[in-house]
C-alpha cells in the first residue's frame, strides 16, 4: 500500500506539473467540452494536507463525463452547455485520489505585461546588425538608407503579423504548442519542414560566423589597447585621421570616391623597443592568430550538454545597446553634424543622397529586423492576448527608432572633410583606434557578451539539427564535436580571409528572410484565405509580390 501511495502522490504531482503549462484561452471549442471539471476554493489543494473532493464536485465531474460520451467532439450539438462547463478561470484538475489542483499561473500571474513583452521583443531583435547600419546607411545614400529602414521595417512587422497569427488559422487541431516550422509542415509537409529548417539554420550558423569575425576583432583592439597602455605606445593616423581628442580614422582610404590611391601615414611612437613592437603584432593578428586563439575558448564551451549557465548573461546585451546608444550620442555631441545634399551626384568627401547599393542595406535590415522563427514563443508569454498585434507594433517601433538613431547620428557625425563619408565600416566601431577609452569600454562589454551567446546559438542549432536528423538533442560526444568543429571552422575562414560582417550579414539576412519572411508566410496566409474561401485578387497579389520582393532581394546581393 505504501508504495501504491507513493506512487499515487508522484502522480498528482505530475499532473500538477503539466496544468502549469495548460494554455486554457488557447483551447479550440472542440477542446473545451473536455475540460476539467470546478470545485469550490474549500476544496483547492495548496501545500496542506490533501482534502477530499465534495459531493457537488463529483456530481459535476460526472455531468461533464456523461455530456462527454454522448457525442463524438467533433459534434458540437449535445456537448455541455456554457454554463455547465466552468470559467478558464476556474478550471482545477481532478486527480484519480479525488483531489483538485487549480490551472494556475498560466493566464495571470506567470504571463508578463504588455510593457515586459514589448522589451523582451525590442531585446531579442537588436543584435550585432546595429554596428552595420551605418555602413546600410551609406551604401544606400542618406536620404534612400531613412526611407528603406522604415519601408523594410513596416514590410517585416507586417510578415511577421501573418507569422503570428498563422496558426490560429487552422481549425480543428490545437495549436497551442505549435511554432511556425509546425505551421509550415502542417501546409507543406516534409517540404517544409526541413526547408524551414534549412533556413533557420542559415541564419543562427550566419549569426555564428559574425559572432566569430566581431569576437576577432574586439579581442585583438582589446590586446592591442592593453598592450599601448602597458608598454607607452602611442600611435597617430597622420593623414587619414583627424585630430583631438574624440579622433576618427578611415582604415582603409583607397575608398576615395575620385579614385585618388591615397596611402594612410601611420607614426608609432614608443618608449619601448621597436622589436617587441613587431614580436607583439606578429604574434596578435586580426586575421592571422586571433581567431584561432578563440578556439581554444569557444570550442569546449559549445559542447556544454545545457546552455542554462549561459541563459544567465542574456542580461548583457541590454546593457550593451545602452551603452552603445550613450556612446553615439557622446560622439555626435563632440563632433558635430557634417552634411551636404548631392541627390544624384558623388563629390569628393560625400555620397549622393541615392545610391544603386541600397540592396545592401535592404540584405542587411532583413536580419536586423528579424525575429519571425520566434516571436510564436515570445507572444505565448504576454498576458493579454488581445494586445499581441499592438504590442507587436510597439516593438518594433522602438527597434526601427534605435537603428535610425544610431545609424543616422553616426553617418551624420562622421567628419567629412578630412574624411570620406565611404570611409564608414561595416563595423563603426573600427572608425575609431583602439586608443579610445569609450570604445575600448563598448568592445570589451561586446566581447564578454559575445563569448556567453555564441554558446547558446550553438546550442540552438545542435538541438534543432541533431534533433531532426537523430531524433536526440545529444547523440553522442562524437556528434557534437564535429558539428561543432564545422561551426568554427566557418568562422574561422570568415574572420581570416572575409572578415567583412556587412556582407556577411547581408548574405545571411536576404537568405533565411526569403523563406521565413516572405515566401513561407505568404504562403501560408493565401493558402488559409483561399480554404476558407476568402482569398481576392487584390490580397494575392500584393501576397505575391512580397515573394518577389523577397526573391529580389536575395539576387540583388550577388551583383553588389
Amino acid at each position: 500500500c505504501k508504495e501504491n501511495c507513493t506512487g499515487n502522490i508522484n502522480l498528482i504531482k505530475d499532473v500538477q506539473h503539466f496544468t502549469e503549462h495548460i494554455k486554457i484561452s488557447e483551447l479550440p471549442q472542440e477542446v473545451e467540452s473536455a475540460l476539467p471539471f470546478h470545485v469550490e476554493p474549500r476544496n483547492i489543494v495548496d501545500d496542506d494536507p490533501q482534502e477530499r473532493v465534495s459531493a457537488e464536485a463529483a456530481i459535476l465531474n460526472s455531468r461533464v463525463h456523461y455530456y462527454g460520451r454522448l457525442t463524438g467532439s467533433s459534434d458540437r450539438l449535445l456537448s455541455p452547455p456554457n454554463h455547465v462547463i466552468p470559467g478558464p478561470e476556474e478550471i482545477y484538475v481532478y486527480s484519480p485520489l479525488g483531489t483538485a489542483f487549480k490551472v494556475s499561473g498560466t493566464d495571470h500571474t506567470s504571463r508578463n505585461p504588455s510593457i515586459i513583452t514589448i522589451f523582451a521583443i525590442w531585446n531579442t531583435m537588436m543584435g550585432t546588425s546595429i554596428l552595420s547600419i551605418p555602413w546600410g546607411i551609406k551604401q544606400a545614400g542618406f536620404t534612400l538608407g531613412i526611407l528603406i529602414l522604415i519601408f523594410t521595417g513596416l514590410l517585416m512587422l507586417y510578415c511577421c503579423y501573418i507569422v503570428l497569427k498563422s496558426r490560429k488559422a487552422i481549425p480543428y487541431v490545437d495549436t497551442s504548442d505549435w511554432e511556425f516550422p509546425d505551421v509550415c509542415r502542417y501546409y507543406f509537409g516534409k517540404f517544409g519542414q526541413w526547408s524551414s529548417l534549412f533556413f533557420s539554420m542559415v541564419s543562427l550558423i550566419g549569426a555564428m560566423v559574425v559572432y566569430w569575425v566581431l569576437m576577432s576583432n574586439f579581442l585583438f583592439n582589446t590586446g592591442q589597447f592593453i598592450y599601448n597602455y602597458a608598454h607607452n605606445v602611442n600611435m597617430s593616423y597622420s593623414e587619414f585621421g583627424t585630430n583631438g581628442s574624440d579622433k576618427v580614422i578611415c582604415p582603409y582610404p583607397n575608398t576615395d570616391p575620385e579614385g585618388n590611391s591615397t596611402i594612410s601615414t601611420l607614426y608609432i611612437g614608443n618608449s619601448g623597443n621597436d622589436t617587441d613592437v613587431n614580436s607583439f603584432e606578429h604574434w596578435w593578428s586580426k586575421t592571422n592568430t586571433v581567431p584561432l586563439y578563440l578556439i581554444i575558448l569557444l570550442l569546449p564551451l559549445l559542447c556544454f550538454r545545457s546552455a542554462s549557465f549561459f541563459a544567465r548573461f542574456t542580461f548583457l546585451g541590454t546593457i550593451s545597446v545602452v551603452y552603445l546608444i550613450t556612446l553615439v550620442t557622446i560622439k555626435a555631441v563632440h563632433l558635430g553634424f557634417h552634411l551636404e545634399f548631392h541627390w544624384f551626384d558623388t563629390t569628393q568627401f560625400y555620397v549622393p543622397e541615392f545610391r544603386l547599393f541600397f540592396p545592401q542595406l535592404t540584405g542587411v535590415l532583413t536580419l536586423a529586423f528579424f525575429i519571425h522563427n520566434c516571436i510564436i514563443t515570445l507572444m505565448k508569454s504576454n498576458r493579454h492576448q488581445e494586445n499581441n498585434v499592438r504590442d507587436l507594433s510597439v516593438a518594433y517601433l522602438l527597434v526601427g527608432l534605435t537603428y535610425l538613431y544610431v545609424g543616422v547620428l553616426i553617418f551624420a557625425a562622421f567628419p567629412s572633410p578630412p574624411l570620406f563619408k565611404d570611409c564608414i565600416e561595416p563595423n563603426f566601431l573600427d572608425n575609431f583606434p583602439s586608443s579610445d577609452v569609450m570604445v575600448f569600454v563598448a568592445r570589451t562589454f561586446l566581447l564578454f557578451q559575445m563569448i556567453t551567446v555564441y554558446p547558446l546559438l550553438g546550442y540552438l542549432v545542435r538541438v534543432q539539427m541533431m534533433g531532426q536528423i537523430f531524433g536526440s538533442h545529444y547523440p553522442s560526444f562524437f556528434h557534437v564535436l564535429s558539428l561543432n568543429i564545422l561551426i568554427v571552422g566557418a568562422g574561422v575562414l570568415m574572420a581570416k580571409f572575409y572578415p567583412n560582417i556587412g556582407s556577411i550579414i547581408r548574405f545571411s539576412g536576404a537568405t533565411c528572410g526569403l523563406a521565413l519572411v516572405f515566401v513561407f508566410p505568404a504562403l501560408v496566409h493565401m493558402i488559409s484565405l483561399k480554404r476558407q474561401g476568402m482569398l481576392r485578387w487584390p490580397s494575392a497579389l500584393f501576397h505575391s509580390f512580397l515573394i518577389v520582393l523577397g526573391m529580389a532581394n536575395l539576387l540583388a546581393q550577388f551583383f553588389m
